[in-house]
């Protein structure tokens, strides 16, 4: 992975957890309803914040070598592959 992709990656992880932790708390506490959505609508986001960074290195780096390999198996990997990023996001990612 890139070195300051990893490093943003990490950095949204570690929100999430803290992030996450809240969730916790405010459902072991009962909080009101809408905090806790507030707050796990906030996790989704930086989820897929985190997705995004994850998904500009995948492209940045494998799929760019693999359409520039002279395999014709790498680059139908790297078609398939965008294909695949294309079902996760439009559709399992709309639920």
């Amino acid at each position: 992975m890139n070195p300051d992709i990893k490093k943003q990656v990490n950095r949204r992880a570690s929100i999430i957890e803290g992030q996450f932790r809240a969730l916790r708390t405010a459902i072991d506490s009962d909080a009101y309803c809408m905090d806790v959505l507030t707050q796990s609508l906030a996790i989704q986001k930086s989820l897929a914040s985190l997705n995004k960074l994850v998904v500009e290195n995948h492209i940045s780096t494998h799929i760019q070598a693999m359409l520039a390999s002279s395999s014709e198996a790498d680059r139908q990997k790297a078609i398939d592959e965008l294909s695949q990023l294309y079902e996760l996001n439009n559709v399992r990612g709309k639920q």
